[in-house]
């Protein structure tokens, strides 16, 4: 028991670390700017597609999914071969996954080498329920997956991110809290009783924290002054960036080929006015020795004789 103890708080204390890596502030350092200085200041997803363009708020949204999915699972492999808790029927996997999970949301959230100001967990929270869900059978996975769509339907249509994003993390929290009352419900639940409580505990403290991470918008929701997200606008954005970027690889293109047909017709010119100065000397000096004339003295000649 001990032995499982003390390997349940190093992954715990693991997963909040691995948590305070913030792959929105590191990428937007890589463009030499500083998202937590613009829009919203929220160093994540929505903060970054209205600012910086839809790919890189993908691609932030995408490797903070990774964040929250990597400890989760590396914990649900490894506490699953230990079995249950002595004296109890309560797997320590079912434990480990939202004990990891929680902690790696709020090292997004609360990161200790950001100064407790990091972004608010929603793609995490993303990331450790597409594992819970995920390993416990297809049929919840669908749960995940409908929720997700939901939200972008949601965020599409009314261009209300941050109640999109509730969307996204609550009916999967809820499927997961189901799952475990079908697992562990009716005689199971005396043995496991406090366990059962405080995973059920984990999952709502994950979400209160995400949702609490969204306090100020929700008063501006309320307020009617919340920054819109529009996808529609975000679309536009990238396929004029796209376009542009088109337009200015064409006209380099065009620029280079120019400079090289010039190139080739200066030398060509200068060949050709070359050829003609020989020739012309050539006709001179037989015209001259055919006259009788002495031949002018090159200076090639003049330098021999007078070495």
């Amino acid at each position: 028991m001990k032995t499982e103890i003390l390997m349940l708080i190093l992954f715990a204390l693991g997963s909040y670390f691995f948590g305070n890596i913030n792959w929105a502030i590191l990428i937007s350092k890589l463009k030499k700017k500083d998202i937590s200085k613009m829009g919203s200041g929220n160093p994540g997803t929505l903060n970054m597609s209205r600012n910086l363009g839809l790919k890189l708020g993908l691609l932030t949204f995408f490797l903070d999914i990774s964040k929250g999915a990597v400890p989760t699972l590396i914990a649900y492999f490894v506490f699953r071969t230990f079995g249950d808790f002595a004296g109890t029927e309560f797997a320590i996997s079912d434990f480990a996954v939202y004990l990891c999970g929680f902690c790696v949301v709020m090292g997004h959230i609360y990161p200790v080498f950001l100064k407790f100001k990091g972004g608010k967990g929603i793609a995490s929270t993303i990331g450790v329920l597409l594992v819970c869900e995920s390993v416990s059978g297809w049929e919840w996975v669908v749960v995940m997956i409908m929720a997700l769509v939901a939200a972008v339907v949601f965020i599409y249509l009314t261009e209300f991110g941050a109640m999109g994003s509730f969307i996204a993390i609550t009916p999967p929290a809820i499927s997961g809290s189901i799952r475990l009352f079908l697992k562990y419900g009716g005689d199971k639940l005396e043995t496991c009783m406090a366990f059962y409580i405080v995973t059920n505990m984990l999952i709502l403290a994950i979400c209160f924290f995400t949702w609490f991470a969204h306090r100020k918008n929700i008063e501006r929701m309320l307020a009617g002054e919340e920054h819109p997200t529009s996808i529609k606008e975000m679309v536009v954005k990238m396929k004029a960036k796209k376009a542009a970027e088109k337009s200015d690889a064409a006209k380099k293109r065009s620029d280079t080929e120019s400079l090289k047909e010039n190139n080739t017709v200066d030398s060509s010119a200068g060949k050709q006015s070359l050829v003609k100065r020989e020739k012309q000397t050539e006709n001179e000096y037989v015209f001259q020795s055919e006259s009788g004339e002495k031949p002018a003295e090159t200076e090639e000649n003049s330098a021999e004789k007078s070495s």
